[in-house]
C-alpha cells in the first residue's frame, strides 16, 4: 500500500537533517510542512533548506510563494494531495517534513470545508486591523461568534481577523463550519515524531537563533521591513526584529526575544503533538534506528 512518512517535532529539533537522510535512503524527496519556508524572502529566519540541501534532495513548497501571497492550510491540503497522487505513480513511498500543526493535520486527517475569502473581504478586515486595532476586532467577534470567541488564540491577528472574515462573507459563525471530521486518506501514514531533553532543544534554539544573525537575518529582515504587515511577516524572527528597527528595544533585546519565543512557540508544537497517539517518537540521532522502523512498517 501507499505510504506517506511524516516527519515532525518542534522547532529546533533538527527535521531538516533527519529528513534529508532518510530521503537520501529512500531516494525520493521531501514535501515541505513549514508553512514560512514556502515564502521566498525570508529562507534565513525560517531556516528553510540550503540550496546544499535541495540540491541532495529535491523539495516541494520550499520558497515557492511570495510573502504578498495568501496561503492557508486548506490549500496546502489540496495541492499536497494532488502532488501525492503523482508521486505515488512513481512509487510507493512519500515524505513530509515540517513543524507547522495544521498543515501536518490538514495532509493526515483533512480540514473543514472553510469558504475561502474573497479579495474585497480580505482588504477590508486588513484595513479595520491596522485603523481599529485587535482588542476591538477581538470583541467584534465575541458578539458575532461567541463559541469561536471562547476559544480562539484571542492575541493572535490572523487567527482572529480569519474568523470575522468568514462571518462578514457568509452570513454564519466560522464556528458553524469546524466539524472536526477526519476524512480518510487512499495510503497509510507514518507519523515519526523526533524529541529530546528540553535544555538540548533549548540550547540549540539558542544557538540556531545566533546562528541566524550571523547568516544575515538582520539584513533580510531590513530587506522585509516595508511589508511587516503582511501575515506571512507576524512570524517569531522578524516581529522581534521589526521592533528593534522602529526604535522601541536594542538589538540584544531583540535577540533575546526571539530566542525566547521560539522556545515559546516549541513548547506550543510539543503540546500539540503530545496529543496524536499515532506518532512514533525517536531522538534525532537515531536515524539508522528511523529508517529501520520504516521499513518494518511500510
Amino acid at each position: 500500500m501507499n505510504t506517506l512518512i511524516v516527519i515532525l517535532g518542534p522547532t529546533g529539533i533538527g527535521k531538516t537533517k533527519v529528513a534529508i537522510e532518510v530521503a537520501e535512503h529512500f531516494n525520493i524527496p521531501i514535501i515541505n510542512a513549514d508553512s514560512r519556508q514556502i515564502f521566498a524572502e525570508i529562507p534565513i529566519g525560517t531556516a528553510a533548506p540550503t540550496q546544499e540541501q535541495q540540491t541532495r534532495v529535491k523539495h516541494f513548497f520550499v520558497g515557492n510563494h511570495h510573502i504578498s501571497d495568501y496561503y492557508s492550510a486548506s490549500m496546502f491540503e489540496a495541492d499536497v494531495m494532488t502532488l501525492l497522487n503523482n508521486l505515488f505513480q512513481e512509487g510507493h513511498i512519500a515524505l513530509m517534513s515540517g513543524g507547522s500543526m495544521m498543515y501536518i493535520d490538514a495532509v493526515c486527517n483533512g480540514i473543514d470545508d472553510i469558504p475561502t475569502i474573497d479579495n474585497n473581504t480580505r482588504e477590508i478586515m486588513k484595513k479595520r486591523l491596522e485603523d481599529e486595532g485587535l482588542e476591538r476586532l477581538v470583541e467584534e467577534l465575541r458578539t458575532l461568534d461567541y463559541d469561536h470567541w471562547k476559544i480562539v488564540d484571542k492575541k493572535n491577528p490572523r487567527r482572529v481577523v480569519h474568523a470575522l472574515e468568514i462571518c462578514h462573507m457568509t452570513g454564519n459563525t466560522y464556528s458553524s463550519y469546524l466539524r472536526k471530521e477526519i476524512k480518510e486518506r487512499p495510503f497509510n501514514i507514518i507519523k515519526i515524531g523526533l524529541t529530546a531533553e528540553r535544555e538540548y532543544i533549548y540550547n540549540h534554539i539558542n544557538t540556531r537563533v545566533l546562528d541566524m544573525i550571523n547568516e544575515g537575518l538582520l539584513n533580510e529582515a531590513k530587506t522585509v521591513y516595508p511589508y511587516r504587515k503582511y501575515n506571512s511577516l507576524n512570524t517569531v524572527g522578524y516581529k522581534e526584529l521589526f521592533e528593534y528597527f522602529d526604535g522601541n528595544i536594542p538589538l540584544d533585546e531583540a535577540i533575546r526575544k526571539i530566542q525566547s519565543n521560539s522556545r515559546c512557540y516549541c513548547r506550543k508544537q510539543q503540546t500539540w503533538f503530545k496529543r496524536d497517539n499515532t506518532i512514533t517518537w525517536f531522538a534525532p540521532h537515531n536515524t539508522k534506528e528511523i529508517i529501520n522502523y520504516i521499513e518494518n512498517n511500510i
